[in-house]
């Protein structure tokens, strides 16, 4: 049956209408009852009109049914009346529900479906213990990791980035300015939403209200950040040049720290932690905590659920990762084998210890993984290609669909992202939060032989799971509303 053009145009003006009127309830939500409402897994808050009803069609992929914002613009309003203690509220699968049920009394429906938060917010009560954050180093994760500081600053978030490290010691005015619009502007992720000023005489820079103070030095030993008005802070160390307890616990000697945060694999005792998967292994007393590597954290929660269901006996990991920061533009001197040939121009095979770094996370897949890595001419956005043998025979259809289920009604639907399209390419997942994105239409499974393409950002979405990380070290756990199925 054809669609008459008016009012297919109607309803989508009429559904732009009702988004708008949304975005301040989201907001509010957010802001005063520390409410984060998402759609799948998809964050709302700070949303523009056509990215709400994108998440909203977005719905149809997974769950076969169409969702409209006419569904969820009653169930935020009961929402916004209902003075909800902190949570992160999931409106999609909601929607879903009231929808399946045939509607109704909106009202009612959330006060039962949230009934633990209902009539809980205090004002007077805060969440925590605000936690200061310290960026040593300021390059590709370190920006990105910012970005996500300031976008989730306030809504009980408690991270506060109160300082980046760098070296320098030039036109501090100068030097200023380009790291500003460094994080202001960048060639992959786009411009920063929001807005950034540079005070020279106290050396900070001042992103969406949040003043970061600009350390100078060469090393942790020359810095006292109690100077700085900062206190029991995470370092989070983005350099990569200490990898071990000794070195890292350069940091530890510094007044004003209590913990250090790795973005790179711990070498040694180093507890190297996948959010999501050993995170309950941090404890009180862990002062160097290493957040593994972008590979690791793509690859350790689709490992994990396919473990669960069907066993793994062994397998092989194949990384096709972009280039970095530590390859050569052109062919130069590096110590490197390969490295030292031209990223932009070749295709580098390489090592990755990805595999191995499995076990630290997953036990019970040591010995079983071997990897290697292929670094591919693209600035971002990698692929891990899972050749597994599994103790189950599987095929395409049920693993897909187990997949699918994990990625949606999980406790790794943070980690674990799921996409069924014949077309996407790797710039389809600049952006995403997540850890890995299972590719559904390249899956190949036959016997107990299966074969999985994950996607992941190797930049944003390894930063994410960086900062779940620090939220965790800041005793952020908010409840989880409605609960997933397992």
């Amino acid at each position: 049956m054809s669609q008459q053009p008016e009012i297919v145009f109607q309803e989508w003006h009429d559904n732009q209408a009702i988004a708008e009127q949304m975005i301040p309830l989201i907001g509010s939500l957010y802001r005063r009852n520390n409410v984060v409402t998402t759609m799948f897994g998809r964050s709302l808050f700070n949303r523009s009109v056509i990215r709400i009803l994108k998440d909203h069609r977005f719905v149809r992929k997974i769950e076969g049914t169409e969702l409209s914002v006419q569904d969820t613009f009653p169930l935020v309003q009961a929402m916004a009346e209902l003075n909800l203690a902190p949570a992160h509220v999931d409106v999609g699968k909601l929607g879903v529900a009231f929808k399946k049920q045939g509607g109704g009394d909106a009202m009612a429906f959330m006060r039962e479906q949230l009934a633990e938060i209902v009539d809980g917010h205090d004002p007077q009560a805060g969440t925590g213990e605000p936690k200061d954050v310290v960026l040593y180093g300021f390059g590709r994760i370190g920006r990105i990791l910012a970005r996500v500081l300031v976008e989730k600053a306030g809504g009980g978030n408690l991270l506060r980035l109160r300082a980046i490290v760098v070296r320098g010691r030039g036109d501090i005015a100068k030097d200023l300015e380009k790291r500003a619009s460094l994080l202001r502007r960048d060639s992959v992720h786009g411009p920063f939403h929001g807005t950034i000023s540079v005070c020279a005489e106290s050396r900070t820079i001042t992103a969406n209200g949040n003043v970061i103070q600009v350390i100078y030095a060469d090393s942790p030993s020359e810095i006292d950040y109690t100077s700085y008005g900062i206190n029991n802070a995470v370092i989070v160390d983005n350099t990569g040049i200490w990898r071990d307890e000794a070195g890292l616990s350069q940091h530890l000697e510094c007044k004003g720290v209590s913990k250090a945060l790795l973005t790179a694999p711990g070498k040694g005792d180093v507890k190297n932690i996948v959010y999501g998967i050993n995170h309950a292994d941090i404890t009180a007393e862990d002062r160097i905590i290493s957040a593994a590597s972008c590979t690791t954290n793509a690859i350790v929660p689709v490992l994990k659920v396919l473990n669960d269901e069907y066993g793994i006996e062994h397998g092989h990991v194949e990384t096709v990762h972009s280039y970095t920061n530590d390859q050569n533009l052109i062919d130069n001197y590096h110590k490197g084998d390969r490295r030292g040939r031209s990223a932009p121009l070749n295709m580098v095979l390489t090592e990755t210890g990805a595999a191995k770094a499995v076990s630290k996370a997953l036990p019970e897949l040591g010995g079983k993984l071997t990897g290697n890595a292929i670094r591919v001419p693209t600035p971002n956005v990698s692929m891990a290609i899972l050749n597994l043998s599994l103790n189950k025979e599987v095929d395409v259809e049920a693993l897909n669909d187990y997949l699918r289920r994990m990625s949606i009604d999980s406790d790794y639907q943070k980690q674990i992202d799921y996409v069924d399209s014949p077309e996407v390419v790797s710039t389809d997942f600049v952006g995403n939060r997540h850890a890995g994105i299972v590719d559904a239409k390249a899956t190949i499974a036959q016997g107990r032989h299966a074969v999985l393409y994950v996607w992941y950002d190797n930049e944003f979405g390894y930063s994410c799971q960086v900062i779940r990380i620090l939220q965790q070290i800041s005793n952020v756990a908010f409840r989880k509303l409605p609960r997933a199925a397992n």
